[in-house]
């Protein structure tokens, strides 16, 4: 027996434990350019070791100093994907319930919409659908959204389906930006989003651009209405769920705001 290797409780956590967080930077990154820069410092890296177990001095010293300057210039490249990660850290409902980080700093958590306006959300997306008139709205959780919110117009108004389709309807103003919604009410209109520089389905246009560039860097999630196919969409930490049902939105929504069916 080989008594010398000893394995502990804690070496599996610890390999447990990178292997998630290999995961979840995985997932951030794939799809975007930063995987095949990734590659590519990889790559480069396995060569510097070949060049130093062949002790090739120049290049082995050449190759040294980049790669000795290299954390920085991953935190450089990669700042987009960082924040991401740290965002997902900082509002991840499960990780903060476990680690009580929400009663530690005092965050009182307030739901965006009820039960009712959820369905309210649902009739005003599918009339929407029937019409093809597009539709964006953004539902806040624990992210603020003060920069997206100053882009619009404020209005603070309670959510109702007629208001909602008022405001997309083509001939308004605000029709062509998103509708915010927070603490109950709809806060703001017209708002600009950040658009996802993911490789997406070249079908999807810029409302679903942004849906999903919203809900990347934000906790948020998101509804669509195309306006091309009058089909709904539901997006959520930068994935999308197309064509919905009303059923199948409801209780993504009822599932990603925590509330109870």
């Amino acid at each position: 027996m080989l008594t010398f290797i000893t394995i502990r409780f804690l070496d599996i956590l610890d390999i447990l434990l990178v292997a998630l967080l290999l995961y979840q930077l995985y997932r951030l990154i794939k799809g975007t350019i930063a995987f095949n820069i990734v590659i590519g410092l990889f790559s480069l890296y396995l060569l510097w070791l070949i060049v130093k177990a062949l002790n090739m001095q120049l290049l082995g010293s050449i190759m040294g100093q980049f790669i000795g300057v290299g954390v920085l210039a991953l935190i450089v490249v990669f700042h987009p994907e960082i924040r991401k990660f740290l965002v997902f850290i900082g509002t991840n409902y499960n990780v903060n319930k476990v680690l009580s980080l929400d009663k530690l700093f005092g965050v009182n958590r307030v739901k965006s919409v009820e039960n009712e306006q959820i369905e309210i959300l649902a009739d005003a997306c599918f009339s929407m659908g029937k019409s093809k008139t597009g539709a964006l709205i953004v539902i806040a959780r624990m992210s603020e959204l003060a920069d997206q919110i100053k882009t619009g117009e404020i209005m603070n108004a309670k959510i109702s389906s007629s208001l909602i389709r008022t405001i997309f309807f083509k001939n308004t103003p605000l029709h062509d930006g998103a509708v915010i919604i927070k603490d109950n009410m709809i806060v703001a209109a017209g708002c600009i989003l950040p658009l996802t520089q993911r490789e997406v389905d070249k079908a999807l246009g810029l409302r679903h651009r942004a849906a999903i560039g919203i809900t990347e860097n934000t906790d948020a999630v998101t509804i669509v209405v195309s306006e091309e196919r009058g089909s709904v969409s539901f997006v959520a930490a930068g994935k999308i769920k197309q064509r919905v049902s009303r059923e199948t939105l409801i209780g993504l929504l009822k599932e990603s705001l925590n509330l109870q069916n």
